[in-house]
């Protein structure tokens, strides 16, 4: 019993604890960059109480909903994070705080956010064409769809919101580290914006490397920070090269490639084999093979 009142007690000290921590970050947030805060019964009413029918997306933070909100404010993308969610307190404030400091054609636009009692949740906007990942990689997806132009288009919008991120930020770099198709939108005519900061990291002034605990997705992570923890921009450029590939093959980095003759294998080491072959022709998706340019490829 005693033991049972003392983790109690902590409990609710660590409640307590977050909870203050979110009310200090969300007046000053409001305050400083103008977020909009939400009520929850706003948002539950532009999603229809969160129907199924109006959820685009799922993961382990939780579940996407499209909402519209109410006197024209328009179409918007409803982030809930999940009570179980791995994005934490300060991942949920790191999110909030990173993306409302940045302004840019290739990064999703944070519009506001919700904190009433147990709910955690970040309103977007709200791009129609998904995710790269559904687009391309899923198996519902329709990568015929996506022609070389597309694609291409796709990959330069990303190189350009990550040398923003990188190279033209005042408060100093910001190094995204969770690069990958499920985390790049498009818009109605297929721009790419860059979604999902919860994991990014702000660097010191001056600083040209942290040392910090491995966070992203496996298959986009750069030996050096996945092995030692040893955190530069090289890691979303790294992570932004498989993103590459992925986009040129139409195949997953996180899903092993079977070859009849050869096992298993994942997607960097198949393309570098293709490469030392000088087969690189072979890597390229066949849905757009008829009209891609292979040099630009």
């Amino acid at each position: 019993m005693p033991c049972c009142s003392c983790c109690f007690r902590v409990s609710n000290k660590k409640e307590k604890h977050a909870s203050d921590l979110y009310s200090r970050s969300m007046s000053r947030l409001s305050s400083e960059k103008k977020i909009k805060l939400f009520s929850y019964a706003e948002l539950r009413s532009a999603t229809n109480n969160f129907h199924r029918s109006t959820s685009i997306g799922r993961g382990g933070f939780g579940a996407v909903y499209k909402g519209a909100l109410r006197d024209g404010g328009g179409d918007v993308a409803v982030k809930v994070l999940s009570a179980h969610s791995r994005q934490g307190t300060r991942e949920f404030l790191t999110e909030i705080d990173v993306i409302a400091n940045v302004e840019h054609p290739n990064l999703v636009a944070l519009l506001g956010c919700c904190v009433e009692g147990r709910h955690r949740i970040l309103v977007y906007e709200l791009l129609h064409n998904g995710s790269l990942h559904g687009a391309l990689l899923a198996s519902a997806g329709d990568p015929a769809r996506l022609t070389w132009a597309i694609r291409r288009g796709v990959c330069v919008g990303v190189a350009r919101g990550l040398a923003f991120l990188h190279e033209e930020m005042a408060s100093g770099p910001i190094v995204h580290r969770d690069i990958k198709a499920s985390n790049v939108l498009l818009d109605a005519g297929y721009g790419a914006k860059i979604g999902d900061f919860g994991l990014a990291k702000l660097f010191p002034d001056a600083a040209t490397h942290v040392s910090t605990r491995v966070a992203g997705t496996a298959g986009y992570l750069a030996p050096e920070y996945a092995l030692h923890g040893h955190l530069t921009k090289k890691a979303d450029v790294y992570s932004f090269g498989v993103l590459l590939l992925e986009t040129v093959t139409g195949k997953s980095s996180s899903r092993s490639l079977h070859l009849s003759d050869e096992g298993d294998k994942v997607l960097v080491e198949r393309v570098w084999e293709l490469y030392e072959a000088a087969n690189l022709r072979d890597m390229i998706d066949p849905a757009m093979e008829d009209g891609c340019n292979e040099e630009e490829a």
